[in-house]
C-alpha cells in the first residue's frame, strides 16, 4: 500500500502538454466505429460486405473467412494504435494501463502451452509492453528475470502454481491479481484521477462478476475470498459479506455498477447472465465517457483508448457472428454500449 500512495503523489503533467495529441485524436474520432456503422455491418449480406465498412474507417483489407484472419486484422489495428500513441503521448504510463493486459494475456497463453507441450504462438497478441518474441524466449527458458520486475515475478509465481497443482485456473488467478495491481499502479503513476477511477471501476466489475459466478456455482465464501482483487473502490470484505448475506447489490449502491449489481443479484440466482455481463461492461464504459467533457488533457487519450477497446470487441462480435451465420438480433444482444 505504501508503494501505491507514493505513486499517487507523483506530480501530474499539465493538460496543456496534451494539446497536440488531443487535437490529433479529436480529428480521428470521426473514424471510430459508430452505432450506425455497426448496424451497417450487422445488416450486410455477407462477411465480406461487413468488412468493407471497416476498411472505410481505416482497417486494412483482410479476408473475413476465419477467426485467424480476423484476429490478425485486429492485431494490426492495435499495433498501429499503440505505436501512434506512444509516439505522441507525453506520459507513456497512460498508454501502459491499456497495454499491460496484453502482457498478462500472453503470459497465460505461453505458460499453459508450455505445460501442455503445445504451441500457443497463434494466440499471442503483440500489443503489450513486451514483444511477443521476447516473452516466448523468457517463458521457454524460464528466464523471468529478463522481464519487467512485476511481470517476471508474476510469471514465476504462476508457473510454480501451474507445475505444482496442474490447475490453470489457479495460475490465471495469480496472474490476474498481478495484472490488476500493475494496472492500478500505472494509472496512479500518471496522476490522472479519471484513469485511476477507471481502473478501480474495472476491478470492481471483475469482483462483481466473480461474486456472481461464485454464487451461481454455489461455491464457498473461502473460494470467493480467493478470487476477489484488491484495489477497487468497493472493498473486498464488503463484497464478500454482501454476497454471503444475499444482498450483493448493497456495496455497489452509489457507484457506476449499481444497475449491474442489481442484475447480478438476479443472475446469481440463475437469471440472465448475458444482460448482467453487458451491464458490467457498460458501467465501466460510462465512467470513461466523462472524458468527452474535457477539451484537452490526458482525458482525451483515455477516452479514445477506451473507445478503441470497445470497438475492437464490437468488431470481433459482429464479424465472428457474420462468419458463423448468426442472425442480426443475436449479434445485437451480445454487443456492448459503443456510444457511451
Amino acid at each position: 500500500m505504501v508503494v501505491l500512495n507514493k505513486l499517487e503523489k507523483k506530480k501530474k503533467l499539465k493538460d496543456t502538454e496534451y494539446l497536440f495529441i488531443s487535437a490529433y485524436l479529436r480529428a480521428r474520432e470521426g473514424k471510430l466505429l459508430t452505432a450506425a456503422r455497426m448496424e451497417r455491418m450487422i445488416d450486410a449480406p455477407s462477411p465480406g460486405e461487413a468488412a468493407k465498412v471497416l476498411q472505410e474507417i481505416g482497417y486494412g483489407e483482410f479476408s473475413p473467412t476465419s477467426d485467424r484472419e480476423l484476429g490478425a486484422a485486429l492485431a494490426r489495428e492495435r499495433e498501429k494504435l499503440f505505436e501512434d500513441l506512444y509516439r505522441y503521448v507525453p506520459d507513456k504510463a497512460v498508454v501502459d494501463v491499456f497495454k499491460v493486459k496484453y502482457d498478462y494475456h500472453n503470459l497465460k497463453v505461453l505458460l499453459k502451452a508450455r505445460a501442455l507441450g503445445m504451441d500457443g504462438k497463434r494466440l499471442l497478441v503483440d500489443a503489450g509492453r513486451v514483444e511477443t518474441e521476447r516473452m516466448e524466449k523468457c517463458v521457454s527458458e524460464g528466464t523471468y528475470d529478463q522481464l519487467p520486475t512485476a511481470l517476471g515475478q508474476a510469471a514465476e509465481e504462476a508457473g510454480e502454481v501451474l507445475s505444482t497443482t496442474g490447475d490453470p485456473q489457479r495460475s490465471d488467478f495469480a496472474l490476474d491479481r498481478a495484472y490488476f495491481r500493475e494496472m492500478l499502479e500505472a494509472a496512479q503513476s500518471s496522476g490522472s484521477q479519471l484513469l485511476t477511477g477507471y481502473v478501480r471501476a474495472t476491478i470492481d466489475s471483475a469482483n462483481l462478476r466473480s461474486a456472481v459466478r461464485t454464487l451461481r456455482m454455489k461455491k464457498s465464501g473461502d473460494f470467493l475470498r480467493q478470487v476477489l482483487f484488491e484495489g477497487g473502490a468497493v472493498g473486498t470484505d464488503s463484497i464478500l459479506a454482501a454476497a454471503l448475506n444475499g444482498n450483493l447489490e448493497a456495496p455497489f449502491r452509489g457507484t457506476e455498477l449499481r444497475a449491474a449489481a442489481e442484475l447480478g443479484a438476479e443472475a446469481a440466482k440463475g437469471g440472465n447472465l448475458t444482460a448482467f455481463e453487458k451491464a458490467c461492461d457498460d458501467a465501466v464504459t460510462d465512467y470513461a465517457a466523462r472524458a468527452k467533457h474535457v477539451p484537452f488533457g490526458e482525458e482525451t487519450v483515455i477516452g479514445y483508448l477506451v473507445a478503441k477497446e470497445i470497438e475492437f470487441t464490437a468488431v470481433r462480435v459482429i464479424m465472428s457472428g457474420k462468419m458463423a451465420g448468426i442472425d442480426g438480433g443475436t449479434i445485437r444482444e451480445r454487443l456492448r454500449d459503443i456510444n457511451a
